[in-house]
């Protein structure tokens, strides 16, 4: 689902059933070669810590590399 840059966001597409991501926010993703194979996803969600979740329930996005310090320093504060 996710390679190439040294950081990676993602959006939930799909919320149902899970406290700890949002319909429509953006999360970082943590590189998780062994999960991704297995068609999951490590994100950094909305409690704060990396959790992993399905690659179906989030689409990747493309972030200008010099955006992309400013994005995952949002993503912490949350």
């Amino acid at each position: 689902m996710v390679t190439g840059s040294a950081s990676q966001f993602v959006v939930c597409v799909d919320d149902e059933g899970v406290e700890d991501v949002s319909l429509g926010m953006v999360y970082r993703v943590l590189p998780d070669e062994e999960a991704q194979q297995k068609g999951f996803v490590r994100i950094v969600d909305d409690s704060g810590e990396d959790y992993l979740y399905p690659h179906d329930r989030f689409i990747p996005i493309e972030v200008p590399e010099r955006d992309s310090g400013r994005l995952s320093a949002a993503c912490a504060q949350r």
